[in-house]
């Protein structure tokens, strides 16, 4: 598996075209949107990139996983927020205009944090600081997440038009992929799958429930407006798990289909308690509106 065409040249091509998808919705005007918001963009970032990844660690080290599969949930919490942020913060009555800000400035964060995260957990839970994601693995990833991202954000500029009808496409193709992806991580590890999900899914569940209960606590403790921490708590509760799915296994990064387990089973279990909360955020903010007179 780990030499298939599957794992070093279609992951990483679709992976590519999801991140040109989400460059065709961003604008410049998306990234400078954090000059008028730093305190919101600072707040959901510091929650992410700093206190995210120790909330995992706890996780990692109570539930005393076996080291690959420690690495694949610290792999996890490192990477940025999915697309799917946006339409769950819709559906949740949070500020799309915030969300896609984080998304933008997270991706382009993570090419830095990602690596770092998983080179100590490499270090730590395998006595491995030789290997990992190192400069010029760095600059591969670099190359699938932000080039793509240019690249979409080039085009919507100058056909707009071909932007917006490319955009709902790309969405349904990115859910696609992502089922495939997992289909083909668990597959992978078919003989021992069983094992694994009883291993990590309590881990990944509990990772997915903090992860969107920090999102929203924190931002509120900042003095946060509703629609914000909404915002914040979709895009740290829900990762760009085809990102990570992609250093997983591709032969080039990290090529450990053992890794990629904790992260197909998050993309399994995180849509039930985020759908949920999404749910009851909306029907609170419904409860909360000012009868009409």
């Amino acid at each position: 598996m780990n030499d298939s065409v599957l794992t070093s040249v279609l992951l990483p091509i679709a992976l590519a075209i999801i991140m040109l998808g989400l460059g065709l919705t961003l604008t410049v005007a998306d990234f400078t949107r954090v000059l008028r918001m730093p305190r919101a963009v600072l707040v959901a970032l510091g929650t992410q990139v700093l206190l995210l990844p120790a909330i995992c660690f706890g996780l990692v080290k109570l539930f005393d996983l076996a080291p690959a599969l420690a690495v694949g949930m610290m792999l996890l919490a490192a990477s940025p927020g999915g697309t799917t942020a946006n339409l769950f913060s819709h559906l949740a009555g949070g500020d799309v205009a915030l969300n896609v800000t984080l998304t933008a400035v997270n991706s382009v964060l993570a090419v830095i944090t990602l690596p770092i995260v998983v080179n100590l957990s490499l270090a730590h839970f395998m006595g491995d600081g030789e290997i990992g994601l190192q400069p010029a693995k760095m600059l591969q990833v670099f190359a699938i997440v932000l080039v793509p991202v240019a690249l979409g954000m080039l085009l919507r500029s100058k056909k707009p038009g071909f932007a917006a009808r490319m955009t709902r496409p790309v969405k349904i193709g990115s859910i696609i992929v992502l089922a495939l992806v997992i289909f083909a991580a668990i597959y992978t590890e078919r003989d021992n799958v069983l094992d694994y999900i009883a291993a990590v899914g309590m881990v990944a569940l509990l990772l997915n429930v903090l992860s969107l209960a920090l999102g929203y606590v924190v931002p509120k403790l900042a003095k946060l407006g509703e629609r914000q921490s909404i915002a914040c708590s979709m895009e740290i509760g829900i990762h760009n798990a085809t990102l990570a799915l992609t250093i997983a296994l591709s032969p080039s990064l990290l090529g450990n289909s053992e890794m990629s387990i904790p992260v197909a089973v998050y993309g399994i279990v995180m849509f039930f308690p985020t759908a949920a909360f999404a749910f009851y955020l909306s029907r609170r903010a419904t409860q909360h509106q000012p009868a009409r007179q």
